[in-house]
């Protein structure tokens, strides 16, 4: 790869030319998204199976290394309801330990995405897709938080609608009132503050007040308990081969969320600054690091975070300080402040993340996607559905290859083939010439369509294929058409090929379309002299036919 492909994948100072202009804002801005940031990295880490400071140590650590090795200037980074719905079922049937030399791994395989530069590819991920899976998300998130609220939680790895429902089922609800008055509490000011203040940091107010009310009261509801007041001692996990195999699936399956996801929020970040900035493939490799790092200081693999990435770009972030400033803020509440944060309700928690959850569905998406066709309804709820009941990634693979299908069925559709009058002024041979236009994509998806279509009946001497029209060929239609004209041939039908592209002729001859001919000179490239020809070849015969019935001993 050359030189200046990989200069493009590393900081530059230039980045942080506008820093001296707008630093106050960014502080600002970075102060605000740290704030926000605070309870949902506690609680993604809870979620995530891997405990509250796992989730607090990502977002500072991770956060901070994808701020300057990020391919966008305003991108927040850290834990996120996504990736701690992927890590469950791995705490479930790896353990905690396994995180770190899953992260490292995941993040190995980003650096080297992006090296390649595969970041474009987010964009054949259909719309569709997206909206079901972020849907999905939502759903999976709220699901999360019920058995953190009823205290009756099965094993880590369930399937959160189980989860869910078996909570339900097993719930004390003697016990369970104030969990619920405190759930209660913080989603009615989330709901209610931001009518009169939209920046205030209302989450975090919420949970303090619920903290220091349970605090007064001496209620019995479940706490985050211990925070590290400092960060830990970076090391690297043991690479055990047995171990490394036995989880690298896992690996696979967070890189590509961690991808999806970075990116997603990145182009977001696009949208809503206005800063069309941005790098995807150094964006890969910035998570990728991140990722590493984060598994170094025992955190968990982290993405790009659209929540807090749309709150940093609001507050009136313009350059990467902002983001490194709300790591630093993250970092402070470390070492500052782990005694208070360790006396947090987990209800409070869960209601954040339970109103989190709601507004992350899109909901006018999912109404305009329901109303569009009948074909992306279905990738939506399909995507979405999978996302709740099987798992993330294969969601993904399974909207992206029903989509695909659908969309092969509906360029099938409208790429084929009709049989084409002769409009110049009538001649008796025309009886006897068909005239077939083949029009659109000549692929794997239509060449069976084609292949029926195309025929010599009746009293038929000449086929002329009219190629004019034809947009793409692969090597299926090409080899359909090939057979198509040996079998006419076969039957005796001339065939006679017009108006072949140029970008397409490589492949008919490569493929044998051409030499399938009967003669060479039956290509043709306009129309008119292809039909003078058939109509003299036509003639020709007529001529042959009747010199063979006026010759002696020939039925009278």
């Amino acid at each position: 790869m050359r030189v200046p492909a990989l200069r493009g994948l590393l900081p530059d100072v230039s980045e942080y030319a506008e820093m001296r202009l707008h630093w106050r804002a960014d502080l600002a801005a970075g102060a605000t998204v740290g704030i926000v940031a605070l309870p949902l990295a506690l609680a993604f880490g809870i979620s995530s199976g891997a405990g509250a400071a796992a989730g607090l140590v990502t977002a500072v650590v991770a956060g901070l290394v994808a701020a300057v090795f990020g391919g966008s200037n305003v991108q927040v980074s850290g834990p996120t309801g996504a990736m701690a719905v992927v890590l469950v079922p791995i705490v479930g049937d790896h353990g905690v330990a396994a995180l770190a030399l899953v992260g490292i791994l995941a993040g190995l395989m980003l650096m080297v995405t992006g090296v390649l530069g595969l970041g474009q590819l987010i964009g054949l991920v259909p719309w569709p897709v997206i909206a079901g899976f972020t849907a999905g998300i939502g759903v999976i998130i709220f699901l999360q938080q019920v058995p953190l609220v009823l205290g009756a939680a099965d094993d880590v790895g369930t399937r959160p609608l189980v989860a869910a429902f078996h909570s339900v089922q097993h719930a004390d609800w003697s016990a369970v009132g104030w969990p619920l008055v405190a759930v209660g509490i913080v989603i009615a000011l989330m709901l209610v503050v931001p009518l009169w203040n939209a920046q205030f940091p209302v989450s975090l107010a919420a949970i303090v007040l619920v903290t220091l009310m349970v605090e007064a009261l001496d209620l019995p509801l479940a706490r985050i308990g211990e925070i590290p007041s400092s960060l830990p001692m970076p090391s690297l996990p043991v690479f055990d081969t047995a171990l490394v195999q036995t989880v690298f699936t896992a690996a696979v399956a967070v890189a590509a969320l961690s991808a999806i996801e970075s990116l997603l929020s990145a182009r977001v970040a696009v949208d809503l600054s206005g800063d069309a900035r941005y790098n995807p493939d150094r964006e890969l490799v910035g998570q990728g690091m991140a990722c590493v790092a984060s598994g170094v200081f025992g955190g968990i693999p982290a993405t790009g975070a659209i929540a807090r990435t749309a709150v940093n770009v609001r507050a009136g972030a313009r350059t990467r300080l902002s983001v490194i400033t709300h790591s630093l803020v993250l970092l402070g509440v470390i070492y500052l402040a782990s005694g208070p944060v360790s006396r947090i309700p987990m209800a409070a928690l869960a209601a954040v993340l339970m109103l989190t959850a709601a507004r992350m569905i899109p909901y006018a998406e999912i109404r305009t996607i329901l109303r569009a066709t009948r074909s992306d309804a279905f990738v939506l709820l399909l995507t979405m559905v999978v996302t709740v009941l099987v798992d993330l990634i294969e969601a993904v693979q399974f909207g992206i290859v029903v989509a695909a299908l659908f969309t092969l069925r509906a360029v099938a559709r409208t790429s084929g083939v009709f049989r084409e009058e002769i409009s110049s002024d009538p001649d008796p041979a025309d009886d006897r010439i068909a005239v077939y236009r083949l029009t659109g994509s000549m692929f794997f998806g239509a060449s069976e369509r084609v292949r029926s279509e195309v025929r010599a009946e009746g009293d038929v001497e000449v086929v002329i294929l009219a190629f004019s029209q034809l947009r793409t060929l692969d090597a299926t239609g090409a080899n359909t058409l090939a057979e198509i004209v040996r079998a006419l041939e076969k039957q005796g039908v001339t065939v006679l090929i017009k108006g072949v592209p140029n970008r397409l002729m490589a492949l008919m001859r490569s493929v044998g379309v051409i030499s399938s001919l009967r003669d060479r000179r039956h290509l043709f490239h306009t129309f008119p002299p292809a039909l003078e020809h058939a109509r003299s070849h036509v003639r020709r015969s007529a001529a042959a036919r009747e010199q063979a019935l006026a010759a002696p001993g020939s039925e009278s």
